[in-house]
């Protein structure tokens, strides 16, 4: 079977497997499952202060030679916790990628009910992502196909966008929809490209004490335009949290248009992995802003 068709049953023993292997030092650390793992990658608790972190697919498995090679140089300018890369493990016939093991991050994963005060949670990271920006680009990864296009041109995901919309079946929600989709593809970057998380949602943010402390799974990390990183003003912010994190970055209004445009492709294509089904909540969030 070609290695990029290769779906591994990828558990606790497979784990245990490649440490005992190749990191013989750490192999008798106990190993658990972390639950919200997310989509693109499957994560272990190794030990007490480790995560083991492999890819699922071989879609996602680019990705991590590049954090291994610029997560260490972003975070000392960051002012929120990032991951932080130990060891990078090696292909074997169980398991056909590179793997990684992490420092493990304290927190919980962002919800609503978990974040204090969610007007200062925006603001925390606006500011987070504006630092992201202003970070030294130089040689960084393009936005391309290794990871998914994010920071890259939208248009990509025109015919996708424009089939889902086509197939809905109310005529003035049809009608508005399409023009808020015409207004995000009427503008580029215009600026030398910036870095981009690519994947800013609730379950790459870390809280404590309701606070937010921490952002992870760098998986689409890239250089590029970052009105991708904006989804989340529509999935998450409204009222005055949503002002909140606006104001927290510094960006035009065509950014945030294109912004819009990233959350409403993800809203219509993209909002349930595995399932062809409308997050109608964010679409009427996007609605009601621009109505």
């Amino acid at each position: 079977m070609p290695i990029e068709k290769f779906t591994p049953k990828i558990d606790t023993a497979l784990v245990q497997h490649l440490i005992t292997t190749q990191f013989p030092e750490w192999a008798n650390l106990p190993i658990k499952f972390v639950e919200t793992s997310g989509w693109d990658n499957r994560t272990f608790h190794l030990g007490e202060d480790m995560s083991v972190r492999l890819p699922s697919k071989a879609d996602y498995a680019e990705q991590v030679k590049i954090e291994h090679q610029w997560l260490p140089k972003l975070a000392p300018h960051l002012p929120l916790q990032i991951p932080v890369p130990l060891a990078m493990g090696k292909p074997t016939e169980e398991y056909p990628w590179h793997w990684s093991i992490y420092k493990w991050l304290e927190g919980q994963t962002a919800s609503i009910d978990r974040i204090t005060d969610l007007s200062q949670f925006g603001t925390t990271l606006g500011e987070f992502l504006n630092t992201l920006q202003q970070c030294d680009a130089t040689g960084g990864p393009i936005a391309g196909p290794n990871n998914f296009h994010r920071g890259g041109n939208l248009s990509v995901y025109d015919a996708e966008t424009r089939e889902a919309i086509a197939n809905l079946k109310d005529n003035i929600k049809v009608e508005a929809i399409t023009a808020i989709w015409e207004l995000a593809l009427s503008s580029t970057w215009q600026r030398s490209p910036v870095w981009i998380h690519g994947d800013i949602a609730l379950g790459n943010l870390l809280v404590s004490n309701g606070q937010l402390s921490a952002v992870i799974d760098f998986g689409q990390l890239a250089i590029g335009d970052p009105a991708c990183d904006l989804a989340i003003t529509w999935t998450l912010f409204k009222g005055e949290s949503r002002e909140a994190f606006r104001n927290a970055i510094k960006l035009d209004n065509d950014t945030w248009a294109r912004g819009c445009g990233w959350a409403l492709w993800k809203a219509l294509c993209w909002a349930f992995p595995g399932k062809k089904e409308i997050d109608w909540r964010v679409v009427n969030e996007i609605l009601s802003e621009y109505s």
